[in-house]
Formats: structure tokens, sequence, C-alpha cells
């Protein structure tokens, strides 16, 4: 049970892939199968934290892939969308989430050098879990307009996606991504000098 916390992590970073792929189908059957895959990679996502905290399986490595793949995860959905939906999702709201993401990667990355441990702020686990929702929300709006589905989802998803809520929803989830970040930077109380096994 010890390293199932970082198989199940390192599943979701090799799954993300295949998402994107179906994604990117447009078909109904595709676009199903990257919703059912997204949710079990969120779902995934709090599990192998909860594994790893009731089996004391924490590790050093464990600590920078599981962030590691909510990043590969959360922005490759992200860019895909952007593609498909720029409208809804534009490519300079991906690019603030991406640019964020990327300078806490390397603020962890320089506290692995020093032998330290960046911990996961819990404001940070909010943001990521606000990310996962609005994009499993998307997905299902995405699967809903398609014509197998009955009219009323259709009309509704349809609806959804021409509102202006998707949008104000990303809107919400960036400033709340931006300010996750800059909290890493100013906020030094969140770097731990103990080293853990593995």
């Amino acid at each position: 049970m010890r390293f199932l916390p970082n198989i199940l992590t390192v599943a979701r970073i090799i799954l993300t892939p295949v998402l994107l792929v179906l994604l990117l189908s447009g078909t109904f059957a595709g676009q199903s199968g990257a919703l059912v895959l997204f949710i079990l990679a969120a779902v995934s996502d709090y599990w192998d934290g909860h594994l790893a905290r009731r089996y004391e399986a924490g590790s050093r490595l464990g600590q920078f892939l599981d962030p590691f793949a909510d990043k590969v995860l959360v922005l490759g959905t992200f860019a895909t969308l952007s593609f498909m939906l720029p409208t809804i999702v534009p490519w300079w709201a991906v690019a603030l989430i991406a640019v964020r993401d990327i300078a806490v990667t390397l603020l962890r990355m320089w506290a692995e050098v020093r032998g330290r441990t960046l911990r996961t702020l819990p404001m940070a686990k909010t943001k990521t879990a606000l990310q996962l929702t609005f994009l499993i929300g998307i997905l299902v709006m995405l699967v809903a307009r398609h014509p197998y589905m009955p009219e009323i989802l259709i009309e509704v998803a349809h609806w959804v996606l021409s509102s202006l809520i998707p949008f104000v929803l990303l809107m919400t989830l960036v400033a709340v991504t931006l300010f996750t970040g800059v909290w890493y930077f100013v906020n030094q109380e969140f770097i731990s000098s103990a080293k853990l096994n593995g």
C-alpha cells in the first residue's frame, strides 16, 4: 500500500493524453469517455493524498509528483478547451494559469534542490478543486449538447455555453489561481526543512 499513492499519481499523468485525444475527437463516445476519465482522475487526486496520509506513505517524490500530475491534467484540459471553445476558454486565461503553475513548480524545484519541501497550501488545494469542478462542468455541457441526448439537455447545454456564466466563472477561477501563486512567494512558512523518506 505504501506505493499505491504514487501509482495513482503516475496513472493520472499517463491517462491525461488519452483523455485529451478523446476530447478532441468531437464524437459523443469520445467526449463521454473523456468526461469519465477526467472524473476518475479527479477522484484519484483525492485518494492518492488520502491513502498517503492514512498509511503514512508520504514521500518527497509524492509531494512533487502529486501537484505536477494536477498541473498536467488541468493545463492539458484547459489548453484543449481553449482550442475547441476559444470564446469560452480564451487562450490568455489559460496562459495566466500556466504562468502561475510554472512559477510555483520552479519554486518547488528550488526548494527541493536545497533539501526542503514545498508544502501545498490549503487554499491551493481549494483552487485545484475549483478548477476540476469547472472543467467537469464544461465537459458535461459538451457531452449534453450531442444529438444523442434528450432535447431538454441539449437546449440547456447550448444555453449555458452561449451565456456569460462559463466566462465569469473562469475569470473568478483565474483570479483565485493567481492569488494562490502570489501567496506562495510572499508567505515562506510553507517551505519545510524536514526531509521525508522516499
